[in-house]
């Protein structure tokens, strides 16, 4: 046999259980004292033990060949278990393959080893075999086969495999039904789970867990909250399966009520149920609870799981508190984000630790720190950490909003050279990011390289166009989009309602403001200001009171800015003065509006309506903020 454990291995020399070795190569004691001795030594070896135990199933290997009891079928069994448990799947295959005979056992350990190492393809073929061969699967076996296909939302396969299981009248145990079960759900075929669930004779919690999971998944949340409260028992799972799907629906604050409930009368919280209590809290920026459960976590020893260490940093990022998110980030030494070859700095890292990064750069762009945000950026381009597309998108949408052009060009030239891929998201940004800062041309490009391109791109480079005060470009581009068959959004038609704007096209945008009602789309305040604006321009001031009289927009303090400013560029002081005591109405305390209307009597020579107003503002304690330029 042509073995790379053969006992003449000097590899064995390095194992850390030389008597064992001894026994083996010696063959003093029988096979099964040493399997026993290899049991009792290699239980609860952790990571140093992984290639020792790698060498001491070859040792074993070894005497067992030397023996002949590797002639014997449940020797084979045990030895190709523990291959497969040792994650060694080659020699688990070619023992396989060895074997005199093969009963349900050994293909099933063979099939486990696959699934659980990320091979479902291979365990499909497996499963195919072993019919062939004429070897009946058992409830394990068929398990292990519906989650490979849930992993793939293999549908056609898994009834297939189900069909095949009701024909030939397979006993169908709870593990076996709740992984049928599982695998319709996770196919989005909820007839059929919710069909099954309820021919189901027997259901344990797993069962109920998964219906529960199955109507969040359809947004039925008051059918899925029925379930839960129907549930004789609830285990941690039943409460995490709930509020992941109550956060994941956009019902925080219910989520918030039943995890004070959880911890009221519930069983105690694991390191899921945490992370899934930060992501509520990061999503309704509550940083009082948010410190609350990061207290927790730190009395139970569980901040340094990946999840709930990301989930800490995503939560403060969000709350506004870069300090709290750079001191738990900064508890990881830079070292432990970059792995190093021997010609270049690599990017074999864990996605938690990408994650992570991704977070802060992130927190700093929402919170307006766009220095910071490059200046940690280029830190981990220089320590060669791997970034993900979500962070190359974050930090170009901060070249945007700074409208640093050379930055950007940096970044996009960082992109190019590793090779990332341009999708929708990130060509999108970089579309945005050159047109903000004024190179039309760029974003040009980027617009004509991004491969399927859908409505978000479309809508990056229509509202470039629009920027730009290039109103028939971005009108053509939307003519072109729904020649291409992609509908709008409400956002496309802000940009194409600009475009009009600025060009002063007045019947177009009419028109297109009218075509929104097609594609069901409701007007906000951004189409209205829009349409103001496009009337204000155009001098017809008294259509634009109609307009907001009848849409009943008059308490959209954006309408009256922008009436107020055409009232402004034409000069009508006795409409704006009338349009800037509607606006004082909405909006007192704000400082705009008053110089708005200093500026357009002072225009009109008006001084004591200038004073009157300013008084009006010291009285009110308004402060203009003074001007500043980068000069």
């Amino acid at each position: 046999m042509r073995w790379a454990c053969s006992i003449t291995n000097p590899l064995l020399k390095r194992v850390q259980f030389p008597s064992l070795v001894t026994i083996a190569t010696d063959g003093v004691v029988n096979t099964l004292e040493f399997f026993h001795q290899y049991q009792t030594r290699s239980h609860g070896s952790s990571v140093s033990g992984d290639y020792t135990n790698v060498l001491m199933v070859e040792a074993l290997h070894a005497q067992s060949v030397k023996d002949g009891s590797l002639q014997n079928l449940s020797m084979n069994n045990y030895l190709l278990d523990l291959y497969v448990k040792s994650s060694n799947l080659h020699c688990a295959h070619k023992l396989f393959d060895e074997m005199p005979t093969q009963d349900v056992r050994s293909w099933t350990i063979l099939v486990s080893g696959f699934a659980r190492n990320g091979y479902p393809t291979v365990v499909f073929e497996c499963f195919r075999k072993m019919q062939t061969e004429g070897v009946c699967p058992n409830q394990i076996t068929l398990s292990i086969v519906f989650k490979c296909c849930s992993s793939l939302r293999e549908f056609r396969n898994g009834m297939a495999i189900h069909g095949w299981i009701l024909r030939n009248g397979i006993a169908e145990d709870i593990v076996l039904e709740n992984s049928i079960l599982d695998h319709y759900v996770k196919c989005r075929a909820f007839d059929y789970a919710i069909r099954l669930f309820g021919l189901m004779k027997q259901k344990d919690t797993v069962s109920w867990n998964i219906m529960i999971g199955a109507y969040l998944l359809l947004g039925d949340v008051e059918k899925s909250v029925d379930l839960f409260r129907s549930l004789p028992f609830k285990d941690v799972a039943s409460w995490n399966t709930l509020l992941n799907g109550l956060t994941r629906n956009g019902f925080e604050r219910a989520a918030v009520k039943l995890l004070y409930e959880m911890v009221e009368s519930g069983p105690p919280l694991n390191e899921f149920s945490f992370s899934v209590a930060l992501v509520m809290v990061s999503s309704l920026s509550i940083l009082k609870l948010g410190k609350q459960i990061h207290s927790q976590v730190l009395r139970l020893g569980i901040h340094n799981d990946g999840f709930i260490r990301n989930s800490l940093v995503d939560m403060y990022c969000k709350c506004g508190k870069m300090g709290e998110a750079l001191a738990i980030f900064r508890k990881m030494p830079m070292e432990n984000l970059t792995v190093q070859s021997e010609k270049a700095a690599t990017y074999d890292k864990s996605m938690e630790e990408i994650v992570l990064c991704s977070s802060i750069v992130s927190g700093y762009v929402r919170n307006g720190d766009y220095k910071d945000a490059m200046k940690t950026f280029s830190t981990l381009v220089c320590k060669h950490v791997k970034v993900d597309g979500f962070t190359l998108t974050s930090i170009v949408s901060a070249c945007a909003n700074a409208r640093n052009l050379g930055y950007g060009r940096q970044v996009h030239g960082y992109i190019q050279k590793v090779g990332q891929k341009v999708d929708t998201h990130l060509g999108s940004s970089l579309i945005d990011m050159y047109s903000k800062c004024g190179s039309l041309n760029d974003a040009g490009m980027i617009f004509r390289e991004t491969k399927s391109a859908n409505v978000v791109v479309w809508t990056s480079m229509i509202s470039a166009c629009a920027l730009h005060g290039q109103g028939e470009e971005a009108l053509q581009l939307f003519d072109n989009m729904i020649t291409e068959g992609i509908r709008p959004n409400e956002v496309t038609f802000v940009g194409v309602l600009t475009a009009c704007s600025h060009t002063g096209q007045l019947e177009e945008g009419c028109r297109y403001f009218s075509l929104m009602k097609e594609y069901g789309i409701k007007p906000g305040i951004e189409h209205f200001t829009c349409i103001v604006d496009l009337y204000g321009r155009a001098g017809h001031l008294t259509k634009v009171k109609e307009f907001i009289d009848e849409n009943g927009i008059s308490h959209l303090t954006a309408v009256w800015r922008s009436f107020l400013s055409s009232c402004c560029l034409h000069k009508n002081v006795e409409m704006g003065k009338w349009v800037s005591e509607m606006l004082l109405q909405l909006e007192p305390s704000d400082a705009g509006p008053y110089v708005l209307s200093s500026n357009m009597f002072a225009n009109s020579h008006s001084w004591e309506e200038v004073a009157r107003v300013r008084t009006l503002m010291q009285q009110r304690g308004v402060n203009k903020l003074p001007g500043q330029s980068r000069i």
